[in-house]
């Protein structure tokens, strides 16, 4: 069912448990992989997921239609697991560990990733960059998303997203280059 139809099911007397339904069932499997290709961490995501449905529950009847509804809705995720990733930043700087060695060896123990040698190094490349380039980066390059859509979900403009995706690039090639020249 396509969104439309979902927000008109919404609106209708006795129906927003259903429609609401039919977005978790639409939506839950796709954001549990964005929040995961943040957090690496199945806990953290199935957290966030709960968290970023409740927050859509919440903010549905407010929901102006100004923008599509799923880049409304990744935005929210989007927030909540950058805010969790700063509040994990933050405690791992205060604790004196490094969260990006944290994230390392989520991905090293990680029973679900199967990739390669290249796999690998390319995911442990990408933890390298800062949150919000690498959630660009991940719209971009894995889920081949319009820097428009981005545009929204993130709510910055689409030259600003340019600049961000090709720093991000740059990065990463520079870290696979290093990797497997030495």
């Amino acid at each position: 069912m396509d969104d439309k139809k979902i927000l008109y099911l919404y609106k209708e007397e006795g129906k927003r448990e259903f429609a609401f339904n039919l977005i978790v069932q639409k939506y839950s499997e796709r954001l549990y992989w964005h929040i995961r290709s943040l957090t690496l961490d199945h806990q953290d995501t199935n957290d966030l997921l709960q968290t970023t449905l409740i927050k859509i529950w919440s903010n549905l009847p407010n929901f102006r239609e100004e923008s599509k509804l799923y880049t409304w809705i990744y935005r929210i995720a989007t927030n909540e697991t950058l805010t969790f990733l700063k509040r994990k930043q933050l405690t791992s700087f205060l604790s004196l560990s490094s969260y990006d060695a944290v994230l390392e060896n989520k991905l090293a123990s990680d029973s679900y990733f199967n990739g390669d040698k290249m796999q690998k190094a390319l995911q442990k490349a990408i933890l390298k960059l800062p949150p919000t380039q690498r959630v660009v980066f991940n719209f971009r390059y894995f889920q081949e998303m319009p820097y428009e859509e981005i545009s929204q979900i993130m709510n910055t403009s689409v030259g600003s997203l340019k600049a961000s995706y090709h720093h991000a690039y740059k990065k990463i090639k520079k870290e696979m280059e290093d990797l497997f020249l030495d």
